[in-house]
């Protein structure tokens, strides 16, 4: 049987997965709201 206090006692997370969630954190990609809010800006500078 699975004794899971001992599991997760012996778990140590993936180096791999901890860089991956800096670089998807430390990333400033626009997302579509920025894109959008930067199109009304244009629209609006353009009246």
């Amino acid at each position: 049987m699975i004794s899971f206090d001992e599991e997760i006692k012996n778990y140590k997370p993936s180096i791999l997965i901890d860089d991956t969630e800096d670089a998807i954190f430390n990333n400033d990609l626009k997302d579509i709201t920025d894109i959008v809010l930067e199109m009304t800006q244009d629209l609006r500078g353009r009246s």
